[in-house]
């Protein structure tokens, strides 16, 4: 072209150059295309207007699904669009690649996205993104796709700030891997880092700095918008102030990308090359997915520890520090959140300390109550009542009230409390009031699970106590006293509901699983009380679930107190040894329901004997002996069972105590006869027995020794 000549029509240097000219509107959904640009889709060397279906179907499905994405970032980013796309024949065989490059813009009233653009073809080159080289589709594409679901997947099981850093500095991308990585944040109106990989010790310590700092963190914090630096002389030419902070580093290229996190900039992330790269479209596309993948993850973890904070602090405030050492006796708590959300429920114990100096049977000082129970729900109110109520049962034990009275002032409170309110809700309570100088404990039980004594040898028996309905259903329900005693080397267990159904069980199974812990455990106290935790929410509890369908989770709160003595774990050894076994329990005349406890007792206690025949025999006397009492007699009947090791073998000793003065005489009942035969059995089944007169009242007693065969009486 001479000097002075008029340059020729910019579509004529298009043509000649190969490059066809594009215009496209999403809301219209038509395509514009000049000649050239027609013929690199495989169509007539001429201009047409075509459907978005119709220019769709000579692309490769994977390019024109990446077509929007890369839009959406060029405008976000104020940048061009840069994508390669692969022309598909009849027969879905490609046959070249075209490179369309646009300035595309978005309309808000139409909702719409428009872009005018060139089409060239291009040849396919390597992988691998060098400055001035482009990316690519195919194999590379398909390895990003899968390395982006890898990346999702990790970062999404991330459950802390420390797991999301972690992740992010493992992150190998295809093609282009940063090898060095910094997470920053944001507190007042300062840049912090929140953590890095791949600089040296104290990297972060220049990172501090004010939000208005021309550094490329900063930047991309105040707008929001990505940074991205493909040389040494770019970064030195835009940021001069702070580029000696990067310069030391040694690195080639560097994106800073913001971490967004429900509309709101949350810090930036920093990847940083050791060679050139171009960060072309594919590659902003990348890394702006993984950044918003890192701020979700960083939000969620966020978010996480902040509710496990809470929740930690909130039940540090509500559960009580177990006070100094209590005089012949041991106290263990425990308290493992195991519910979702907030993870904050109505579980809590309490040691409360007893007013000394009550009268009767109540001994002076020393006394205390151990406290458990479990408020309706698992949320804030949840524990917000548990925390009320926890305080109210504080104070009435220290006005000095037996344990049926706090229940029963504890229940109208909570019932009071819930007047008020359309979410009612009730509690399960568990209160026993402990003298530590003979053992004795007084327990009331609202709807709790019972208590659970491990004797000194292992055995464990779960000890029968009578109960009400929960606290805060009926106000004037009563809560009657059972009265245990703790012998020396004993141990006693209190838990909420949580240990016993976690993991799909019930209360039979449940309290088999803590059985087996209980009898085979020989550490301390304290080890014991781990061992228990774990059982159910340890990683070996995954594969003892139980026979409900679903899998269930909730608080668990355990006591464990021990009577000192020989065997105790608590290392005092100076005590003598209590019978290997004794248990004792009340028949009422109106509760005869508690003659099937009396059973079950009995066969615990005889849970490892010799002969299962003398077991049944044992358990057959029993019940003729406190059916006799109830259906003869006008009084209750005192059950006391105890097993003893003379060194010749164990004997089973069961003795049934009335107040009734007509003692029992052996009967001769007639074959029809529905009664008499109680003392023949006895005779034929027991190895010796007696009738004692006991002041006001007589005693039936009976042995059997225990024969490994089976032979012989019983």
């Amino acid at each position: 072209m001479r000097t002075g000549e008029p340059l020729p029509a910019l579509g004529d240097v298009l043509a000649a150059l190969g490059t066809g000219v594009w215009h496209w509107d999403t809301a219209s959904g038509e395509v514009t295309v000049d000649a050239v640009a027609a013929g690199l889709l495989g169509l007539s060397a001429e201009p047409a207007t075509l459907t978005e279906a119709q220019v769709r179907a000579r692309f490769h499905p994977v390019d024109w699904n990446e077509i929007t994405g890369i839009i959406q970032l060029a405008v976000a980013e104020g940048t061009l669009a840069e994508v390669r796309i692969r022309i598909m024949d009849d027969q879905n065989n490609v046959v070249r690649v075209v490179r369309s490059r646009s300035k595309p813009s978005y309309e808000p009233e139409r909702k719409a996205y428009v872009l005018t653009g060139t089409l060239q073809e291009v040849t396919e080159p390597a992988p691998g993104t060098p400055a001035a080289r482009s990316a690519v589709t195919g194999d590379w594409r398909r390895s990003r796709e899968a390395f982006l679901l890898d990346a999702g997947r990790a970062l999404a099981e991330a459950r802390s700030t420390e797991e999301v850093l972690r992740v992010a500095a493992n992150l190998s991308m295809p093609g282009f891997t940063p090898d060095g990585l910094a997470v920053f944040g944001v507190e007042g109106d300062r840049l912090t880092i929140i953590g890095h990989h791949g600089h040296e010790p104290g990297a972060d310590s220049p990172f501090y700095m004010p939000l208005d700092t021309d550094y490329p963190a900063a930047e991309v914090v105040r707008t929001g918008r990505a940074v991205y630096i493909s040389s040494p002389d770019e970064y030195k030419a835009r940021y001069p102030l702070t580029w000696p902070l990067a310069q030391r580093f040694g690195r080639q290229s560097w994106a800073f990308l913001p971490l967004t996190a429900s509309g709101r900039t949350m810090g930036a992330w920093l990847a940083a090359f050791a060679y050139p790269v171009a960060f072309t479209p594919d590659e902003r596309s990348v890394l702006t997915t993984v950044a918003r993948m890192l701020a979700q993850a960083l939000s969620r973890a966020g978010t996480a520890e902040t509710e496990k904070e809470l929740t930690e602090g909130l039940q540090r405030t509500m559960m009580p520090k177990l006070g100094p050492g209590i005089p012949g006796m041991d106290v263990t708590a425990r308290y493992v959140p195991t519910g979702g959300g907030l993870q904050v429920g109505g579980d809590w114990y309490d040691v409360i300390p007893l007013p000394g100096g009550a009268s009767g049977t109540r001994s002076g000082g020393g006394r205390f109550a151990l406290v458990i129970g479990d408020v309706q729900g698992h949320d804030v109110r949840a524990a917000g009542l548990m925390g009320q109520l926890r305080i109210a049962l504080r104070a009435y034990a220290s006005e000095g009230h037996r344990p049926d009275a706090v229940l029963s002032r504890a229940s109208r409170f909570l019932h009071g409390i819930g007047e008020d309110s359309t979410d009612l809700r009730f509690a399960t309570c568990l209160y026993a009031e402990v003298d530590p100088a003979t053992g004795v404990l007084e327990v009331a039980r609202a709807g709790h699970p019972e208590p659970v004594i491990r004797m000194a040898d292992g055995t464990v028996l779960t000890r029968s106590a009578q109960g009400g309905l929960p606290l805060g259903i009926d106000p004037d329900a009563d809560y009657p006293t059972t009265r245990l005693i703790l012998e020396p080397g004993e141990t006693l267990l209190i838990c909420t509901d949580g240990l016993i159904e976690t993991g799909g069980h019930d209360l039979e199974t449940g309290w088999q699983r803590l059985r087996d812990i209980l009898e085979r455990h020989r550490g301390t106290q304290e080890e014991l009380a781990d061992a228990l935790v774990q059982a159910v929410h340890g990683p070996s509890s995954h594969h003892t679930t139980g026979p409900l369908a679903d899998r269930r989770e909730d608080d668990i709160a355990l006591l464990l107190l021990t009577r000192q003595g020989a065997d105790c774990g608590c290392g005092a050894e100076d005590t003598p040894p209590p019978p290997v076994r004794r248990t004792a329990l009340t028949v009422a005349q109106a509760e005869p329901e508690r003659v099937s406890v009396a059973r079950q007792q009995l066969r615990e206690l005889l849970h490892d004997w010799g002969s299962p025949d003398q077991v049944d025999s044992a358990v057959l006397l029993l019940s003729e002996v406190l059916t006799n009492v109830l259906v003869h007699t006008d009084s209750d009947a005192l059950l006391l069972a105890e097993v003893t090791d003379g060194g010749d073998g164990r004997r089973i000793r069961v003795e049934v105590t009335d107040s009734g003065d007509d003692l029992p005489h052996p009967r001769r009942p007639g074959e029809l006869a529905s009664s008499g035969r109680g003392l023949l059995l006895i005779e034929l089944l027991a190895h010796t027995w007696g009738v004692a007169p006991r002041g006001r009242g007589k005693s039936i007693w009976f042995e059997l020794y225990e024969q490994k065969n089976g032979d012989g009486p019983g």
